[in-house]
């Protein structure tokens, strides 16, 4: 019976790899006899987890949400990281001079890999809710997690590309011509999308390592889209719940911040081999050389004081031929790996949007402790009053910088957030305003008219 089932989940993963080449194609291929249709998989709840679990793994391997992804590509392409490799990889070049074309290679890969990871979580959605055989309670978890990796993905593109589409369907014939949504529209969609998340889901984590994401998780997206929407009051209830559950102890050791044993992580992704290095650690490496690829940022290493914690254990220096330049170092595990998963959320980031909402309705005094939480960890000392709502939304800002670079492209969507994309002009001379924004990919735009108009200023 076990080597039965072990030969479905093999299947699974293989008709999920093998469909997700193209998104345009998907629904164009049909399944060869010897493999099992969706119907099958959904009939019971390992094949069906089985079916998550594969997701779970595209995410880390060739997602947004991959090391290799959005906190690279966004570092460079705003005031993080300095990018070497402009030759060997024209695409990468562009984004981080603020040069990028609707061709950009880099960009369209980051549109097919969020898009290929929607469809995979679509075809679980609709397997759940078409499943007679699941339990109810087993069902509603199956959806809301294939539900709310869909609303992280669509968060992302949204913030990237504004208008995009939004697709729920496995169907080819709908998707195929199907056309924009408004960014704002989508952002309601995804305040429903959550909402209904939060209703399907528990607390309690499914794996006590934290790799698959909880009810918590969805509240925090949550919250971050209503930030976005201004709902200031409503992400403050949804944070002050995250931060008060027993399930979560902010980290008082800056240097067990990136372990995967702390209790500080909300979600973070398993590396898809046993003691196999996290793709930050192994792609901001250099040592005793000129950095090949990524280094950090003059801009963010003097947006640190020499006494900071995170200065000292986040980041080393490297000379060579009377240069010095800077790498990531949040990641210690370069080869054998016991102890370190890719974060994706952790409560710091809990802490500090808490404090921006609570700062955007004027609540200063309650604000300052959460402000405070990881600059008192790195050795600074306190914000403390007298200080006005602008300024104290300056301050949150500039500790989001310090206590996230190159994490998931948070710098980006912080700036975007707060209307500050703009002051990367001193650090990155090319940038202009439409830079907003990235480019719809060529061949997207040429397979589907529909998506048309192009975003401005490509």
């Amino acid at each position: 019976m076990k080597t039965i089932k072990h030969i479905i989940i093999i299947l699974i993963l293989a008709i999920v790899q093998y469909l997700l080449v193209s998104c345009e194609k998907l629904i164009e291929v049909d399944l060869p006899e010897n493999q099992i249709g969706s119907q099958q998989v959904f009939e019971d709840v390992g094949t069906a987890n089985s079916a998550l679990a594969g997701l779970y793994a595209g995410l880390w391997d060739n997602s947004p949400l991959a090391g290799d992804q959005s906190g690279s590509l966004l570092s460079i392409y705003t005031d993080e990281m300095d990018f070497f490799a402009l030759n060997s990889n024209p695409g990468m070049a562009e984004i981080f001079q603020n040069q990028q074309i609707d061709s950009n290679s880099s960009i369209a890969n980051y549109w097919t890999n969020a898009y290929q990871k929607i469809y995979q979580a679509n075809a679980i959605i609709e397997g759940s809710e078409k499943s007679s055989s699941l339990p109810t309670m087993e069902k509603n978890r199956i959806k809301g997690e294939a539900l709310l990796v869909r609303s992280v993905l669509y968060f992302y593109l949204n913030q990237l590309f504004g208008d995009i589409p939004y697709v729920i369907s496995t169907d080819y014939q709908i998707n195929k011509n199907i056309s924009k949504t408004n960014g704002l529209e989508m952002l309601n969609k995804l305040e429903n999308d959550l909402t209904t998340t939060v209703s399907l889901l528990t607390d309690q984590y499914r794996s006590p390592e934290r790799i698959i994401p909880n009810r918590k998780v969805a509240q925090l997206v949550l919250a971050k889209i209503l930030v976005l929407e201004k709902k200031y009051a409503d992400a403050e209830i949804l944070l002050k719940q995250i931060n008060s559950s027993s399930l979560y102890q902010f980290q008082p050791d800056i240097s067990k911040v990136f372990k995967k044993n702390n209790s500080g992580v909300l979600w973070q992704l398993k590396p898809l081999n046993q003691g196999q290095a996290t793709k930050e650690s192994v792609l901001y490496f250099f040592s005793n050389t000129a950095p090949p690829s990524y280094a950090l940022s003059s801009s963010l290493i003097n947006s640190f004081l020499p006494t900071d914690l995170r200065r000292q254990q986040w980041i080393a220096s490297v000379s060579a031929s009377g240069q010095t330049w800077y790498r990531v170092e949040k990641y210690k595990n370069k080869t054998d790996n016991p102890d370190e998963y890719s974060v994706v959320f952790r409560l710091e980031e809990v802490l500090l949007l808490l404090a921006e909402t609570l700062a955007s309705q004027g609540k200063i005094d309650e604000a300052l402790p959460y402000l405070n939480a990881t600059r008192l960890r790195a050795a600074l000392s306190p914000i403390s009053q007298p200080i006005n709502q602008q300024n104290i939304l300056n301050e949150i800002l500039m500790e989001n910088k310090r206590e996230f670079f190159t994490e998931m492209g948070h710098r980006f969507f912080d700036l975007k957030k707060a209307q500050k994309l703009d002051t990367l002009v001193p650090t990155k001379p090319n940038w202009k305003n439409f830079h907003q924004k990235w480019p719809l990919p060529q061949k997207e735009l040429l397979l589907n008219s529909n998506l048309k108009p192009q975003n401005s200023g490509y």
